[in-house]
């Protein structure tokens, strides 16, 4: 009897665990709201309230002040919270996680995505996209950047790469990146041409010691013991290297961060650092490099390319000698791969007003919105083809000198170059402490390497 009574607890435990999957499955993909039939309508949604989650950023001054003409045309009343970045993703992990349906909608990163969506907390948004009812007139989903909006997708198997399954969210801005120079030093240093090839940005690291004075130095690289290390001008190098961050083999998630490609790539990433980084390195986020870069300190930051613009490098003391340039590669003329980083607007698959949440992510996405938040503001970079090709845009960017040209060239084989997977914060963080030991000769490249590979499966397989 206690057998059959353990046997049948356990049955309805199953069948509870399926009704749940089934309600979570249906939270996620698709209500009444995105059926809705007949002619679009901005009002039809009118007396709901919204929530919406924002980090600390030019995207979200940009939103604020047009909050009141949305808020007229929709008849939808907002809630916008801006959070510092330092601690937003702790408060949009928590709101999600708790299921209220606050907030109705959040920016994030890609990578947040992966671990919001497999927890089913995200709202599919294709069924939004496919209903005529439901999109704008000139609203042109076809007019935002092919790479970026491929990007959030996502088939929600751990190990399969972005780039296609469902379309998670939608984007407001976005980084590639890029060397940005000062041509000053260059001159002062006698380097005539740009480099193009790692072994000509090496030589020129060579030649900018010291460049302007002791203290001074050739190039400013992301060296703090954070994920955020990794993402940029690192990763996009180590695919250039054709290195993977991991593979599928026998059916399991397997790290490749020592493969020959591997090593080969931390090998030059560590000579760089020593020949050319500062002397903090293993103390510097992207904001230092910069200052460091605007200040003359710097001669070169191989980071994002919108980052001059949104802290006003032009107002700084080197500023108007800063130029940008394509990163380099193995050899001139091959293929640059650069990662993305892209900010984006997500809906909250437990939200209890998703029409009025998507209309506002249609509104906050639209051409018209998007052109008018990088003109009149710095919302960098555009998502949109038109907002490149605006005369507006096209008359701010004058300034400075390779930006657009250096985006054209890199954006169409720009991507998420990270595999999806469940232990990505973890993994990265473990990434930096490795690179930091092994610029530190704490330990050799292949010795640091074969640690962090074991350590990373273990992560995975958890």
């Amino acid at each position: 009897m206690l057998r059959k009574k353990i046997v049948l607890t356990a049955v309805l435990f199953c069948l509870a665990g399926m009704v749940f999957a089934a309600g979570r499955q249906d939270s996620g993909g698709g209500t009444a709201d995105s059926k809705v039939t007949g002619a679009f309508d901005w009002k039809r949604f009118s007396g709901k309230t919204i929530t919406v989650y924002m980090v600390e950023h030019s995207t979200s001054t940009a939103v604020q002040s047009k909050l009141r003409d949305f808020e007229a045309q929709t008849g939808i009343k907002v809630n916008v919270q801006v959070t510092p970045e330092a601690n937003y993703f702790d408060q949009v992990s928590n709101a999600l996680s708790s299921r209220s349906g606050t907030p109705d909608l959040f920016m994030s990163g890609v990578y947040q995505l992966w671990d919001y969506s497999t927890a089913g907390n995200v709202e599919p948004l294709d069924e939004y996209v496919a209903n005529p009812a439901l999109i704008a007139p000139g609203y042109d989903y076809a007019d935002i950047v092919p790479s970026v909006i491929n990007s959030l997708k996502w088939d929600g198997v751990t190990g399969h790469p972005a780039g296609s399954g469902k379309l998670w969210a939608f984007p407001l801005g976005c980084e590639i990146y890029s060397l940005a120079y000062n041509k000053r030093a260059f001159e002062k240093a006698g380097i005539t041409k740009i480099p193009e090839t790692y072994d000509e940005l090496l030589a020129a690291c060579d030649k900018l010691k010291d460049w302007n004075g002791p203290g001074s130095y050739a190039i400013a690289l992301r060296g703090a013991r954070d994920w955020g290390t990794i993402h940029p001008a690192y990763l996009s190098t180590y695919a250039n290297f054709g290195a993977k961050d991991f593979a599928i083999e026998g059916g399991r998630l397997v790290s490749k961060v020592n493969s020959p490609e591997s090593v080969r790539m931390n090998q030059f990433w560590v000579d760089l650092v020593k020949r050319g980084g500062s002397p903090q390195w293993s103390n510097t986020f992207w904001y230092i490099g910069q200052a460091e870069l605007g200040a003359g300190k710097a001669a070169m930051q191989w980071d994002a390319d919108n980052n001059s613009i949104q802290v006003n490098l032009q107002n700084m003391a080197e500023g108007g000698n800063i130029e940008f340039a394509p990163m380099p590669v193995a050899k001139a003329g091959d293929p640059i791969k650069s990662n993305f980083w892209i900010w984006s607007i997500a809906m909250n698959a437990n939200s209890k007003a998703k029409g009025a949440a998507w209309l506002f992510l249609q509104y906050f996405t639209s051409k018209e919105f998007l052109e008018s938040a990088s003109v009149e503001g710095n919302n960098m970079d555009p998502v949109r083809t038109s907002t490149w090709n605006s005369a507006g845009f096209q008359a701010k960017m004058a300034s400075q000198k390779g930006y657009i040209e250096t985006f054209n060239k890199t954006s169409p084989n720009a991507a998420i170059l990270f595999t999806p997977q469940p232990a990505f914060f973890e993994t990265t963080l473990d990434w930096a402490e490795t690179l930091q030991n092994m610029v530190a000769g704490r330990v050799t490249v292949q010795a640091g390497l074969d640690a962090l590979k074991q350590r990373m499966d273990r992560a995975v397989q958890q």
